[in-house]
């Protein structure tokens, strides 16, 4: 008898536990905002990119004398970290903003290297689409940055 009683408790308490867990529903999860401490780590991210930024107008200066060797130079030397200090960037934002980050530095690096392409084959009017075109996405890209007031 009492081994019986043991199978049908266990039995009865198996059949509780699932029920209790199949009831509960998932957790809340608490929506990502960017918080006081986020903020700071983006503005740390965001100061060479903002130099970058900057540089843009000089490598569009160069685009626009057509000065080959300037713009060409300007794009390996000043622009040698871009990548790598974009993609930090990218990668402090709320997730549901990194992948369009991510998606516009792809951008601004094809055009990059197109501009690049162009500028060695002496095209004036290839270096200055791709130039524009890189200038946009760059804008872009910042226009995503939370708090950000240097995206034209």
């Amino acid at each position: 008898m009492m081994l019986r009683l043991r199978s049908v408790l266990s039995l009865l308490l198996v059949v509780i536990t699932t029920f209790l867990v199949s009831c509960s529903g998932p957790s809340v999860k608490v929506p990502d905002t960017y918080t006081p401490d986020r903020i700071a780590q983006i503005q740390i991210y965001l100061t060479p990119v903002s130099e970058a930024r900057q540089g843009m107008e000089t490598l569009g200066e160069f685009v626009q004398a057509n000065n080959w060797t300037n713009a060409r130079t300007y794009i390996h030397g000043p622009f040698g970290f871009l990548r790598r200090d974009l993609t930090y960037l990218a990668n402090t934002l709320l997730p549901n903003d990194q992948k369009a980050a991510k998606d516009l530095i792809n951008e601004i690096f094809a055009h990059l290297e197109r501009l690049d392409a162009a500028a060695q084959d002496r095209n004036g009017t290839a270096t200055t689409t791709e130039y524009n075109n890189a200038l946009a996405d760059f804008d872009a890209f910042l226009r995503l940055i939370p708090g950000n007031t240097e995206a034209s």
